[in-house]
Order: C-alpha cells, then structure tokens, then sequence
C-alpha cells in the first residue's frame, strides 16, 4: 500500500513537470518562447515543443485572417471636390509574429489601431485623385488595388499583412444627398417630358398620315362611285332611248303613270294646278265606261 501511494506521487510529479516542460501548437497559432520576458523562440509550425520549466513562458498568437472595420465613416472629397461618406474594411493577418510582438507588444486592437490609420490615409490619397463617378463604380478595384499595395509596405513593419481592402460604403453626406435627389428628380422629369412631346409629335404624324390615307381613299372611292354611276346613268340612257323608240306613246304613258306615283304617296297630298295642263292629259284621254 505505501509502495503504490509512492508510485502515484512520483507519477502525478512527473505529469507535472512534463506538463511545465512540454507545449503543443496549434495549425492556427503562432507560439512565442518568452525567458524571463525576452524573446528567445518563435514557432510557426504545429506540433510539440518543449521550454524549460519556471524560467520559459509561451504565449500563442492566431494565425488565421482578422477583420478590421472601420469605426467610423470618413468624409473624404473627390477630385471635383465633392464630399463622399466612405466605409472600409480590412482583411490582415500575422506574418512575422516576432516583428508583431515587438511592433505592438501584441497588442491585437493597438495593431487595429495602426493598420487603420494607414489604410485610411492612403484610401483618403486614392480617392483625391478621381472623380465621384469612378469612386462610386467603375474604379473601385484599383482603389482597394492600390490602397491595399500602399498600405502593406507600413504593415511589413509590425509584421502583418494586408490581405484584402474592401469598400464597405459609399455614399453622400447628408446635406449633399437631398440636392442630388432634387437634381435626378429633374433629370428623370426632363427625360419624361422629352418622351412625352417625342410621343406627342409621333402622334400627330400618324394621324395626319392616317387622315391623308384616309382622303386619298375616299377620293378614289368616290371617283369610283361616280365612274360605275355614269356607266350605269349612260345604259339606263340607251334603254330608255331604245324602249322610246320601240313605242314612244307607251313609253309617254309610263313615264306619267310614274310622276302620278311620286307626286300622289297619301290620302292627303294636294296639288294646286291647272286641270288643263299637260299633266293630266292621259285622265282626260278617257270617259266613263272606257269610251274616249
């Protein structure tokens, strides 16, 4: 019994100063051998290392990409000397934790701070030299582009490196936004009116188009009409003349009969005229009982 509570004893004291003497790093960390507050070690791969006991501190720093965000937007003016609202982002990462730790004490928000700083400044020198239209869209790339090569050199120095630049937001202040809506609204109407008097015009193209088709129809309808009239005027002409000749007397008699037809239509037609006259001649022809 005393032998196996000596062994445990000497084992849990082995385990201890294993523990104190063996460390493992992790793939996502960097590791820094500290002794007595000096730096006599660094190791950036993963696996087991191994620091003396009591004099020998380590301390681990993450390897993989951070984010830095701005804290604030900045108001920056273009080369027209515009205002513009401009948010960032910053993707970075540790390269030489050595140069990190001794740059900012590895302090990971004093390393924000300063990668910042710079960023800002030569964003602020990137915009300067273009105009709103290229900062809103067509050279936003070459901005970060440039933005994140500038600002790496400084970013070397603390032992980082800029992975990416991002513009989060760009926009107007607020006392330009409501001038350059005023300004769309006139555009937009402007253009609307334009379309509005193009389809003003358009329209009465076609209807003058249209009414002058519409004449033209009408004329060779009625051109037409007239024609078919005279032909039609000039057989009933020939047939009259033709039938007047066969029997003119009969002929006389028809016509009469006609204009007694269109002249007497009711009971109560009047016609004030001579009996004598030639209009009744074929009523005074006859006597009663067909006798003339």
């Amino acid at each position: 019994m005393k032998f196996l509570s000596t062994f445990l004893a000497v084992l849990a004291a082995l385990f201890l100063v294993f523990s104190q003497v063996v460390y493992t790093v992790d793939q996502r960390q960097y590791a820094i051998k500290f002794q007595f507050g000096e730096i006599v070690g660094t190791q950036t791969d993963p696996g087991i290392a191994f620091k003396w006991p009591l004099i020998q501190n380590i301390r681990f720093f993450d390897k993989r990409n951070m984010t830095l965000t701005s804290v604030t937007s900045d108001n920056i003016m273009t080369a027209e000397k515009k205002p513009l609202l401009v948010d960032f982002v910053v993707l970075w990462r540790i390269v030489d934790v050595g140069q990190y730790y001794r740059s900012v004490a590895g302090d990971e928000e004093n390393a924000k701070q300063r990668l910042e700083r710079t960023v800002r400044g030569h964003l602020v020198n990137e915009i300067n030299l273009r105009k709103i239209h290229d900062v809103i869209s067509s050279e936003r790339d070459k901005i970060t582009a440039a933005t994140r090569l500038n600002a790496n050199e400084f970013a070397r120095q603390i032992g980082v490196e800029i992975v990416d630049v991002r513009l989060r937001r760009v926009d107007f202040p607020v006392e330009v936004t409501n001038s350059v809506y005023d300004r769309m609204q006139a555009e937009r109407r402007q253009a609307a009116n334009q379309l509005r008097s193009t389809g003003a015009a358009n329209s009465e193209r076609i209807r003058a188009e249209a009414d002058r088709e519409r004449q033209i129809i009408v004329a060779e309808a009625y051109k037409e009409a007239q024609t078919i009239k005279g032909k039609g005027d000039a057989e009933a002409t020939a047939i009259y003349a033709k039938a007047y000749s066969v029997d003119p007397e009969f002929y006389n008699f028809y016509r009469s009969l006609e204009a007694y037809k269109e002249t007497f239509q009711g009971r109560n037609d009047a016609l004030v005229i001579d009996p004598t006259s030639d209009f009744f001649r074929y009523f005074k022809r006859y006597q009663k009982g067909g006798k003339p």
